[in-house]
């Protein structure tokens, strides 16, 4: 069964800090020190979760260690928000070994607390679910633009999925970042919307964080 925090993020996209320990919360989770960040920043190009620096010998994450192939979908037809929520619920249940209903209700619950859509085209729905051991990520680029309710009001053409345990705060959020990170990018943006199929758009997402993303 899937789970969604009872925090929120304002339709502006501000975050809300805790009301005792200086907490954030950031599209839908408390974000703290101890998740391994420092905060949380407001950019002209939607929302940056800022990380720890990294030690010295330290692997940063990356997304390649988190989609595989078969989890792009490089055309996906879809009227509306709620119909895009359920064909990716529907791809994340087969993948996850997960009750696609289960998947999609819980998307839904989260989608009602604030949207997930960031800003210029890009909206990253995330839930976390207790029978998983690992994270999933699933990205889609639809054929048509469907409005997400983005807090710029443009509508979303590139969706990326996060699935977590339960208890993989951390690691969740590090994905989070990952994903702000590459898509902060004017240039990724235009290399995934102009990539022909599955394997062109995988070999973008895989592509390191340049130093001048970060």
């Amino acid at each position: 069964m899937g789970m969604s925090d009872g925090s929120i993020l304002t339709r502006q996209g501000k975050p809300n800090r805790g009301p005792r320990d200086g907490a954030f919360f950031w599209s839908g989770f408390r974000v703290t020190a101890a998740d391994g960040v420092c905060g949380v920043s407001r950019r002209k190009d939607g929302l940056s979760v800022m990380g720890r620096q990294q030690t010295v010998g330290q692997k940063a994450m990356d997304l390649s260690d988190l989609l595989v192939p078969e989890g792009i979908l490089p055309s996906l037809k879809a009227k509306s928000k709620k119909q895009a929520l359920q064909e990716l619920a529907s791809k994340a249940g087969e993948m996850a070994s997960l009750d696609p209903r289960d998947v999609f209700d819980t998307l839904l619950q989260r989608e009602r607390l604030g949207s997930t859509g960031l800003g210029r085209g890009i909206a990253i729905p995330h839930v976390k679910f207790k029978d998983l051991d690992r994270i999933f990520c699933l990205f889609a680029r639809l054929q048509e633009p469907i409005e997400f309710d983005s807090h710029d009001e443009a509508p979303v053409d590139l969706i990326f999925l996060l699935l977590a345990p339960e208890h993989a705060s951390g690691d969740h959020l590090k994905a989070l970042a990952r994903i702000s990170r590459l898509v902060r990018e004017p240039a990724t943006l235009d290399q995934l919307r102009a990539a022909k199929d599955a394997n062109t758009l995988h070999d973008v997402l895989s592509n390191p964080v340049t130093s001048n993303a970060a």
